[in-house]
């Protein structure tokens, strides 16, 4: 569980809950006709801009959204040079059975594409594509989160668009002024609410999310081509720790940022003398 986001999530709710609390009562932000105007009609708008099985994808991308984050640059990298290894000590097609055995799908093709003797080039266009539509199915993703953020807003002020009315039409009932005001006041709180605390968030954590993924599937990629160019293992490690962030690739090598730095020093002056 990513932690970060349920943070987020929870000290939001309860610090705009503590605002409120603080001067006034809970209660009175708390209206059945506001949440179906903000909410039903954010809803409505999302059916109605896209497709039924995009949408039936929410759960699941609610469910990559919320848990830790699953990718290990390291460990893919260890893979990779294990399999580098093998390719250059028993050849390629010594791989095919650790190919059946790999769990991730994009990683598993792109094995057996090279154990199968395709050209390389057809190789990378064949994993090009497939993470180029994968990405593309990412982004509808985020799409929806996004649209929603920009639906909830303009719902809420619809929603204060309609209590003025009624308030304005009943003007002269004092009894009828106070829940028309409410219907005004609090689909606009909603709106923001939803738009800034919950729909936006999400997109961006799932934006995060995409991004890591395809990071991942770049390593495999060059990983891929490189087992198949029969490239030495060290070089292959060398190349795709450049895919990392610098903390990460210091730790890769068994080293802290310091001790690699220390050592850079320590080579530097040993060159100038």
């Amino acid at each position: 569980m990513d932690f970060a986001t349920i943070i987020g999530l929870v000290s939001g709710v309860v610090l705009v809950g503590a605002a409120i609390a603080a001067d006034g009562s809970l209660a009175g932000f708390i209206h059945l006709p506001s949440i179906m105007v903000t909410l039903g009609g954010t809803i409505e708008a999302t059916f109605v801009n896209h497709s039924l099985s995009d949408i039936s994808r929410v759960m699941a991308l609610l469910r990559i959204a919320f848990p830790e984050r699953a990718y290990s640059g390291r460990e893919l990298i260890d893979q990779l040079v294990a399999l580098a290894e093998k390719a250059r000590r028993e050849g390629l097609l010594a791989m095919e059975e650790e190919a059946a055995q790999i769990q991730d799908g994009f990683l598993r093709k792109g094995i057996q594409l090279i154990v199968d003797g395709t050209d390389p080039d057809l190789v990378r266009n064949v994993l090009e594509i497939e993470l180029a539509f994968q990405e593309d199915r990412h982004r509808a993703g985020q799409a929806i989160f996004e649209d929603m953020a920009k639906y909830a807003p303009a719902f809420g002020m619809l929603g204060t668009l309609i209590g003025l009315i009624n308030m304005l039409a009943n003007i002269d009932d004092v009894a009828k002024i106070a829940p028309g005001m409410a219907l005004a006041l609090v689909t606009t709180f909603y709106g923001v609410i939803l738009a800034n605390l919950a729909f936006l968030p999400i997109a961006g954590k799932l934006r995060k999310r995409s991004d890591e993924e395809v990071l991942y599937r770049q390593i495999m990629l060059e990983g891929i081509l490189s087992i198949q160019a029969g490239e030495n293992p060290r070089l292959v490690e060398e190349k795709l720790t450049a895919f990392l962030p610098p903390q990460e690739r210091f730790r890769s090598r068994g080293r802290t940022a310091e001790e690699e730095v220390g050592g850079l020093r320590t080579r530097t002056v040993r060159s100038n003398v």
